[in-house]
């Protein structure tokens, strides 16, 4: 069976014990990559603020490997927040899955814009996210004056 076709994406609420094990991971991460727990500026994501949140799960398995979620900034704009693919399922076309799927959920709800913010020491997502059509933008909201910040956006179909 192909990778593509090893997984399915899920609408999950915040609190799924799954993703929020995918989360801590993602947390794990990162604070190993920047060498400390304070390189993400800005308001922590909730259950109050998120809009969406999936999670890609292998149905062989029945393993989560990856999530994202949707946060409204206005009207006609969301960010991503905790795009995260478990470092075994890299390359096999889950995170270009759960972008897909971020994007068509923004759609239905009228979005027509997204943002996202990725850091300096994650070159892996910049690369991915400009693969995907994302350009690098000046930092918006809570990443103006951050040295760790990178900001990306995409117009929507």
């Amino acid at each position: 069976m192909p990778d593509s076709e090893r997984w399915t994406i899920e609408v999950r609420p915040w609190h799924d014990p799954a993703g929020a094990a995918l989360r801590m991971r993602q947390r794990a991460e990162l604070d190993a990559r920047y060498g400390s727990d304070n390189h993400e500026p800005g308001t922590l994501p909730s259950e109050s603020d998120i809009d969406i949140f999936l999670v890609a799960v292998d149905p062989v398995t029945t393993e989560a490997v990856g999530c994202g979620a949707l946060r409204r900034l206005d009207a006609t704009t969301a960010e991503i927040k905790r795009m995260y693919v478990e470092p075994h399922a890299r390359g096999s076309g889950v995170a270009t899955g759960l972008l897909s799927a971020l994007e068509s959920a923004a759609i239905d709800r009228g979005w027509t814009t997204l943002r996202l913010e990725t850091g300096t020491a994650q070159p892996d997502a910049q690369r991915f996210y400009r693969r995907e059509g994302y350009r690098e933008i000046p930092l918006f909201g809570h990443y103006v004056g951050s040295t760790l910040s990178v900001c990306y956006e995409r117009t929507l179909r």
